[in-house]
């Protein structure tokens, strides 16, 4: 027994899990792939997949790894494989790039993969997920960089703020063959994530197509602008996500770049939270999904709507049934606040309206909450004392206010 579990737990540590076909049937019911042969035979046919191709034809069957990106309109989840894969992340400034790069990193580290981090200007300073080395008083050195990455359970984030601005493509070129000369002796790092690409492999730097090896995985390079990211780098890439506006012209910038014919697209309009994706190595055609966001994010998601200052055409304003007060709540912590000291006549005549629920729907984007409190919008039952409290305990529960 106790070696049955011995070898259970060796499989579910293993990237590909396989047992020979006479394997126990408590062991074949685990395993990702069973051969045909027995014993030695069943060896010999694995190592055969490996030599061919890596074992690629399996890629289907492995699905306890994906990273989750987010879900279609069907319901359908968005995934994209751990490994054997490389990104393209394009987008407007506050188009939502940042809000998916850190959700998808923190789900490569949930699972175990270690990525290392190239920061330009310093975004991911507050990243929790990975050690900083640098800041804007202290160039990154690489043999630090390499020291961390060393141990398998620790990823890196290498700040080059220190670096002037006009030297970090350089110090980009040094670094990357190191990662790789890693990478080949270990594996890791697992993801290597290039923030701001197009400074860092523009299209002018010349020893761009020298220092990129014609196939390598396991990238994702992050751009504004990925006409201006040098073609060699693009090679690589075989998933394009794109958020913000116009997503169909960074496909578009993408194909003119590396000379592929893009897909059709019509102009696209993505909704706050959505990104498109394309996987273009597959016979498929670019799909919209909604992004789901990460721990960091949601952190940031609390504290914007809970404690920050909403602008004025996304705040709640009391104003009673005649519209005697003009009472403005800037975030949730206001709003309950001045939710507790308005006049019941001011209270039930927004809640009659369901202009809490159109509140946090509109402007908090919170689609779930604003369910349950339109239920309580509902109620006929409610005293406005009690639909007060039932609001605030529910705003409570999703968001960490103080007593």
């Amino acid at each position: 027994m106790r070696r049955l579990w011995q070898q259970w737990n060796f499989l579910k540590l293993s990237e590909l899990s396989v047992a020979v076909a006479n394997a126990l049937p408590i062991l074949k019911e685990q395993v990702d792939f069973v051969t045909k042969g027995n014993r030695g035979d069943g060896v010999v046919e694995l190592i055969d997949k490996i030599i061919a191709d890596d074992v690629s034809d399996l890629d289907k069957q492995l699905q306890r790894h994906k990273i989750l990106l987010g879900t279609q309109a069907d319901g359908a989840e968005v995934h994209i494989k751990p490994y054997g894969s490389s990104i393209l992340l394009a987008g407007t400034s506050g188009g939502g790039k940042s809000t998916l790069a850190t959700a998808v990193l923190e789900r490569i580290a949930e699972q175990n993969y270690q990525f290392c981090i190239i920061d330009l200007e310093g975004d991911y300073e507050n990243f929790e997920a990975g050690v900083i080395l640098g800041d804007s008083g202290r160039a990154p050195r690489i043999a630090e960089v390499i020291d961390l990455l060393e141990q398998p359970n620790q990823n890196v984030v290498v700040n080059l703020l220190g670096i002037a601005l006009q030297d970090r493509p350089a110090f980009f070129a040094e670094l990357l063959p190191v990662l790789l000369e890693l990478r080949s002796r270990t594996g890791r790092p697992h993801w290597i994530v290039v923030d701001e690409a197009h400074h860092l492999i523009p299209v002018s730097w010349n020893p761009a197509s020298l220092t990129l090896p014609q196939q390598l995985k396991g990238m994702m390079l992050i751009t504004v602008h990925p006409d201006q990211v040098a073609s060699a780098g693009l090679s690589l890439v075989d998933t394009i996500l794109t958020v913000g506006k116009t997503p169909e012209k960074n496909i578009k910038a993408f194909c003119e770049t590396i000379g592929h014919c893009p897909p059709q697209l019509t102009p696209q309009t993505l909704e706050p939270g959505e990104a498109l994706a394309w996987f273009s190595a597959e016979d498929s055609e670019p799909f919209r999904f909604q992004i789901t966001p990460g721990h960091t994010e949601r952190r940031r998601h609390v504290r914007k709507y809970a404690e920050g200052q909403l602008g004025e055409d996304k705040s709640f304003y009391f104003r009673g049934p005649e519209a005697k007060l003009n009472l403005r709540a800037q975030n949730l912590i206001l709003f309950t606040q001045i939710a507790e000291g308005v006049d019941d006549d001011t209270w039930l005549f927004h809640l009659q309206r369901g202009d809490y629920s159109r509140w946090l729907r509109e402007a908090i984007k919170d689609e779930s909450l604003a369910k349950e409190i339109a239920e309580i919008e509902k109620s006929e039952h409610k005293s406005a004392n009690e639909s007060r409290n039932a609001i605030k305990a529910a705003i409570e529960e999703r968001y960490t206010l103080p007593a």
